[in-house]
């Protein structure tokens, strides 16, 4: 697949100030570079371009849109980082889903591990799996698909991907996870960050940020 990320907006700054930087990533937008030449082109990359001591907290898989939060200085991403790992960093998404769930609400707790043969898929590994947790909460029932808010406690690679593919809800275009229909409902990954809440890590004020996706 050639990586064709998207122009415009370049960036979509949401916040700003001598500590925090907010932005809203587009579907199709590595959070950092990759390895190949071919794949220079990130968020972090466009941020450090205006921002140079822009650095990476956190990072959305290249088919996710929405919130990521970078720090500004090397004592701000100590602090956002260990937020992150304390998990006092509250985040919420958005993902539509093939199928109906038979709940309105329910959480998903099951073990991941990378698929070392089919990388960088992960896969559910009750023996040798970290702990992940999702929770769910139906938004809104369509014809063939549902509207659903996502709550990861932890932070596993693909987790929310492969959580609602393992209760089979794969989520709509993704091109890992979902197959027949449910790959072939919509043209990009149908999963976006909507919500971050977390603390300034100078002034311990709360900030929450809110971002609607743009495929409801």
């Amino acid at each position: 697949m050639i990586y064709q990320p998207p122009m415009e907006p370049y960036l979509n700054v949401i916040y700003q100030d001598d500590d925090v930087l907010v932005l809203n990533k587009p579907s199709g937008l590595l959070s950092v570079p990759g390895r190949k030449e071919s794949h220079k082109d990130s968020l972090q990359t466009r941020a450090q371009q205006l921002h140079p001591t822009a650095t990476t907290v956190h990072r959305l898989d290249m088919e996710t849109s929405g919130l990521i939060i970078m720090a500004m200085n090397k004592p701000a991403h100590v602090n956002l980082g260990q937020q992150f790992e304390q998990r006092k960093v509250h985040k919420s998404y958005v993902a539509r889903v093939y199928g109906h769930p038979k709940d309105d609400a329910g959480s998903v707790d099951k073990p991941l591990i990378c698929d070392w043969p089919n990388r960088p898929k992960q896969m559910v590994d009750y023996d040798h799996g970290k702990q992940a947790l999702t929770h769910w909460q139906v938004l809104k029932k369509e014809g063939l698909t549902t509207l659903i808010e996502l709550k990861p406690i932890t932070g596993r690679s693909h987790q929310l991907r492969v959580h609602m593919k393992a209760i089979e809800l794969p989520i709509v275009g993704d091109q890992l996870y979902a197959e027949g229909a449910a790959l072939s409902h919509a043209d990009r990954l149908q999963l976006h960050s909507q919500l971050v809440e977390f603390s300034h890590p100078t002034t311990d004020k709360k900030l929450r940020f809110e971002v609607k996706a743009d495929f409801i």
